[in-house]
């Protein structure tokens, strides 16, 4: 009731669109099709509702005159796991973007798992032409890579002294993290479920990759580009892989969260997890304000990094650049460049370091347990005797 409820006064308060109909004019800039992340989700957005059509209305967006949508298709993470999941998440992203581009969507995202839908897109540029197609990762990229740099500045692991793990190294966001670190003289070890895939990441960084958190060691940091059960952090995890005495600090990209949220609350005493990927731009509006941006788990003023970069690209295509020439679909240098270019033009930057919203005040490292405490007593007591 509560979910049918806010998809009712979304649309009842969403004055801009009005105006758009009422003017017989495009109803939206950009649309993101989004599969759910869980079953959370689906209880926060649906209820017990079930959409025709495999998709429904998530969060509005408004930017400087731009209208942005969320279409969320009627799967969950879990669901494009399997064959028959991902089959029906695919008509149900087909039918999500007909609706979008209808309605006057210039750019349509590919947001968390539907990215992984289409390979290379051509059956999508087949049947929508004309229409930009992008999965935002150059975007999530930039704002991971400011992200994850400055907190191991801040947490004090300098180069060549510390050991960062990566989690799901062969994905987009992975790979680009292994280079980053390893051009920066970091120790960087690949820890993932396909032993095929990280052997390539080895050959191809000359890191040391693992298939189990009990095999890869300690580590001072982990950078968690995936939410795969086989790389999943939990509290037994952390206490295998951090070192005696330090915290273990945790930059996660994923979505859903792979350190989530029950599990972090077991063991924030020894972890600094931080919220990873997003963007903030204070012009930057929800429909309904907070009440939409925390159904979305998210802050004011705060999107996805994927969803800012399809923004700025509707930007770009509202002030008459042409961005369509670019393959979005891909992470490469030059696409790297031109999102970062158009963030800046746009405002789009780092919120402020936070987990699960919440401001991180501190970076430091250190853990001392009682345990150690009364070790290290008794150590001094017994060299103060002798």
């Amino acid at each position: 009731m509560a979910a049918k409820l806010w998809r009712l006064l979304c649309a009842i308060f969403d004055a801009a669109t009005w105006l758009r109909w009422l003017a017989q004019k495009p109803l939206m800039e950009v649309a993101f099709i989004t599969n759910m992340r869980d079953d959370v989700d689906r209880k926060i957005f649906l209820g017990t509702h079930k959409p025709q059509g495999g998709h429904f209305n998530g969060p509005r967006y408004r930017f400087c005159g731009i209208i942005g949508r969320t279409r969320s298709i009627d799967s969950t993470a879990p669901d494009l796991v399997t064959i028959g999941g991902r089959k029906n998440a695919k008509l149900q992203f087909l039918a999500a973007t007909k609706w979008a581009v209808d309605r006057g969507a210039r750019v349509i995202l590919l947001a968390a798992g539907t990215k992984r839908l289409f390979n290379d897109g051509k059956i999508l540029q087949e049947r929508f032409p004309g229409t930009i197609f992008t999965i935002g990762d150059n975007g999530t990229m930039l704002l991971l890579q400011k992200q994850a740099l400055d907190a191991l500045e801040n947490s004090g692991l300098e180069p060549m002294r510390s050991a960062i793990a990566v989690l799901g190294p062969y994905g987009f966001l992975g790979k680009m993290m292994v280079g980053s670190l390893r051009e920066r003289g970091y120790r960087v070890i690949g820890l993932g479920r396909s032993k095929g895939a990280l052997r390539r990441i080895s050959d191809e960084f000359g890191i040391d990759v693992y298939v189990s958190f009990a095999e890869m060691g300690k580590v001072d940091a982990v950078i968690a580009c995936t939410h795969s059960d086989g790389a999943r952090l939990t509290i037994d995890t952390v206490e295998t892989i951090r070192k005696p005495g330090r915290k273990l600090l945790v930059v996660d990209v994923a979505e859903p969260s792979n350190l989530v949220q029950e599990e972090y609350v077991k063991c924030r005493d020894r972890v600094i997890r931080l919220d990873a990927g997003n963007a903030y731009n204070p012009r930057l509006k929800y429909v309904l304000g907070a009440i939409s941006y925390r159904m979305f788990r998210l802050g004011r003023n705060i999107t996805f990094g994927c969803f800012a970069e399809a923004i700025a690209l509707a930007s770009a295509v509202r002030r008459g650049e042409d961005v369509s020439r670019h393959n979005w679909l891909e992470v490469s240098e030059n696409n790297l460049e031109v999102i970062a270019r158009l963030f800046a033009e746009d405002g789009f930057v780092c919120p402020p370091p936070s987990c699960f919203y919440k401001r991180v005040e501190s970076f430091s490292l250190l853990y001392v347990q009682n345990a150690e405490i009364m070790e290290w007593i008794r150590e001094t007591q017994q060299q103060f005797v002798a």
